[in-house]
């Protein structure tokens, strides 16, 4: 299998209004695929698609190998969803609720179960109607991880979990992904998505503008740079992909695309360099490249509002 996830020109309209807009999607066996764009760009819309919830109107998408639509009772077997509003069985304790959605995906580990559940302190005793929101995300947490799938979908896991508990949610996905499984995480918390993501792909308008490790997108994207030099850093406004240029008594500064970086480096050496900064674009950086002409709290073209730049 090439490709855990294969999405290729999906489209999916509700009305008059096109969520999903051509959408190109992989995720390779064993990677954790970071998967970003703020309320409205169509996210939600494409995992209900690959959870055989909604059907496309154009476009093919692969499952495992297999096709959501019609496939859906097979392939649910074989993955884990955790949403980022998770609703239980309000009488049933939060250990029945694990054990039964273990069931439903072909059984748990339980030596890993009773890890999680220590690790994520979760009382399991308690009924589902007394779980605070974080509590009820532990419990989609324990179980997903403890089932016996080839995929994760997580989207917004961590909504309700503390700092400490994000971190040891953290720890945990990179233990997964040791173990060789794929997954598909869709965050609002874009250091988490750069801690975690071997590849990210951005969405914007039901399309993919953008997607490759965070090192290949820095290449397309600018570097902020300081220098101390000998030399007259005025030369440095001549240099090509130079911008925001400012000097004075020998300090230079100024943003470059990653690709120019090298003739940079030869100018700055040139002129005498005795100090060097260099620092890339954080994944907040390269997100705002493609969202920061946008105002906040404009409507989605899916009908939806987005909410803020930070907000994913």
């Amino acid at each position: 299998m090439d490709s855990v996830i294969d999405i290729r020109g999906l489209e999916k309209s509700f009305g008059r209004v096109k969520a999903l807009d051509g959408l190109e999607l992989q995720v390779a066996p064993g990677e954790v695929h970071g998967f970003l764009g703020p309320n409205g760009a169509g996210k939600s819309t494409t995992i209900r698609v690959l959870l055989g919830l909604l059907r496309a109107n154009a476009g093919t998408v692969r499952l495992l190998g297999g096709d959501p639509w019609r496939d859906v009772v097979a392939l649910h077997r074989r993955i884990a969803y955790v949403p980022g509003d998770v609703s239980l069985w309000p009488t049933l304790t939060g250990g029945e609720a694990i054990d039964l959605l273990g069931r439903l995906r072909g059984g748990l580990n339980e030596d890993r179960r009773r890890e999680l559940v220590e690790t994520f302190e979760l009382d399991t005793t308690k009924r589902g109607r007394a779980y605070s929101k974080g509590n009820r995300q532990k419990v989609a947490i324990v179980a997903a991880l403890a089932s016996d799938v080839e995929l994760l979908i997580l989207d917004e896991p961590t909504s309700g979990l503390d700092p400490l508990m994000e971190a040891k949610f953290r720890a945990e996905v990179r233990a997964e992904r040791g173990k060789g499984r794929s997954v598909l995480l869709s965050s609002h918390i874009l250091a988490e998505v750069e801690a975690l993501a071997d590849r990210i792909s951005i969405i914007r308008a039901g399309a993919i503008v953008d997607t490759g490790t965070l090192d290949e997108m820095r290449t397309h994207a600018r570097s902020r740079v300081r220098a101390l030099v000998t030399g007259d850093a005025s030369s440095m406004g001549r240099v090509p992909g130079v911008e925001d240029l400012r000097h004075d008594d020998g300090v230079v500064e100024f943003s470059v695309e990653g690709e120019r970086l090298a003739t940079v480096l030869s100018e700055l050496t040139r002129l005498g360099m005795t100090s060097l900064e260099v620092s890339p674009p954080s994944l907040e950086d390269l997100f705002l490249r493609h969202y920061g002409d946008r105002p906040a709290d404009t409507p989605g073209r899916d009908g939806e509002k987005r909410h803020g730049r930070r907000r994913t």
